[in-house]
């Protein structure tokens, strides 16, 4: 079976939903499996130590997973234009794939969520995406052959699937957030099918 792996963090849940339907699109792709991972939050509280397993949802992810994938969807909030810090965390402590070129070749796509249509969407996919080609990644994007990508009033772009919750608790995606997310993960896992 050919492992891709969803690794995101996510704040009040929208991150977490696209992650879903990443994984719906990819799982529909036949001799592909959705590893669906997230990164513990970063705080400038020192004393406590996040809990090894989280409460709820996925596992925390862990470098072995960066080996073990045949491709990689990472997604997070915006912040102020770029990826949250709990995902950088992650990724800067990678230099061991890069080292031994783990993730070289294998197909990647990139995914967030902001509060407002123009909160930075495009941009935190392209700065997500700088790490990943520092890695020899190759990125996977959604066509405009995918409907969705002409008929959207929210999120979704050709750099990666996106939501705009413009309230914290707006985590329900629209059905063309959800058909694009879908669609990504469809592309990278028959990619990496293919290049397998």
């Amino acid at each position: 079976m050919t492992e891709i792996l969803v690794l995101y963090y996510s704040h009040h849940g929208s991150t977490a939903k696209i992650a879903a339907q990443i994984a719906r699109g990819i799982n529909a792709v036949e001799g592909a499996n959705a590893r669906v991972r997230t990164v513990p939050p970063v705080s400038a509280t020192t004393e406590k130590v996040a809990d090894a397993v989280p409460d709820q949802g996925p596992p925390y992810a862990c470098h072995a997973d960066l080996q073990e994938c045949a491709g990689l969807i990472i997604g997070s909030p915006t912040r102020f234009g770029n990826m949250a810090a709990a995902l950088k965390y992650f990724l800067d402590g990678s230099a061991g794939a890069w080292a031994s070129g783990h993730l070289e070749g294998k197909p990647a796509g990139l995914f967030t969520s902001t509060s407002s249509l123009h909160g930075g969407q495009e941009t935190t996919l392209l700065t997500m995406a700088l790490p990943l080609l520092h890695h020899g990644m190759l990125i996977v994007g959604v066509p405009y052959s995918e409907p969705a990508l002409n008929t959207t009033r929210s999120g979704g772009t050709p750099y990666g699937a996106t939501h705009v919750a413009y309230e914290q608790s707006d985590t329900e995606l629209t059905a063309d957030e959800a058909a694009i997310a879908q669609t990504l993960g469809r592309r990278v896992a028959d990619i990496a099918v293919r290049l397998k």
